[in-house]
């Protein structure tokens, strides 16, 4: 095990843990409630050394263009200020968390939490220059929002026992994680972040 020293440059991303990605969601991610207790200990992690926390959710208008009645390969979900797109009322989000909505446009998809909003240029001006990403589901908006923070130039490591995937295909899961591998991005376990925050 190899221990991670957090430092005051680095931001964990929390990725659509809402209730319509949650099992008996529209569209919930087979076993996505088990990473809710690695979620929250990633955040009590962060929040214990003033760390930010930034969490993103879809928030789709009813006709958003990847609903299946336009065309889209979804259900419909995380329609904005429904139930669905609410987050996990056991989501222990840190009382400063920031708040990422995306594809809240009808006529634009976004997988990614950088996609059409202010996160990159937010988290610059805040310092940061690593990010951890965890939640759902690793195939898609994990994998997006880990790609453009490459992208983008940040440091990115991913909590692969904080995720899971929809794995439309077997083994897109563990697909995405290779591609992330690929990009650069570094994987890290609850595990190794705890005994720098212990000895914090």
């Amino acid at each position: 095990m190899n221990p991670i020293r957090l430092q005051d440059s680095d931001a964990l991303l929390v990725i659509d843990m809402q209730y319509d990605f949650l099992p008996g969601g529209s569209l919930g991610v087979p076993e996505g409630d088990q990473v809710l207790a690695p979620v929250n200990e990633a955040m009590a992690r962060f929040a214990a050394l003033g760390l930010p926390v930034y969490a993103s959710r879809d928030w789709h208008p009813e006709n958003h263009c990847s609903f299946a009645e336009r065309g889209g390969p979804w259900p419909p979900h995380c329609v904005a200020e429904t139930r669905g797109a609410a987050f996990s009322e056991e989501l222990a989000l840190p009382a400063n968390t920031v708040i990422i909505s995306k594809a809240d446009s009808a006529d634009a998809d976004a997988y990614s939490a950088f996609n059409g909003t202010a996160l990159a240029e937010h988290l610059r001006q805040h310092g940061v220059s690593r990010v951890f990403v965890c939640g759902l589901a690793t195939d898609y908006c994990v994998l997006n929002t880990a790609l453009d923070a490459r992208t983008e130039g940040f440091e990115t490591v991913i909590l692969p026992e904080a995720m899971r995937a929809v794995n439309v295909q077997p083994q897109d899961g563990e697909r995405a994680i290779a591609q992330m591998r690929q990009a650069g991005v570094t994987t890290a376990t609850l595990a190794e972040l705890g005994e720098v925050a212990a000895a914090a």
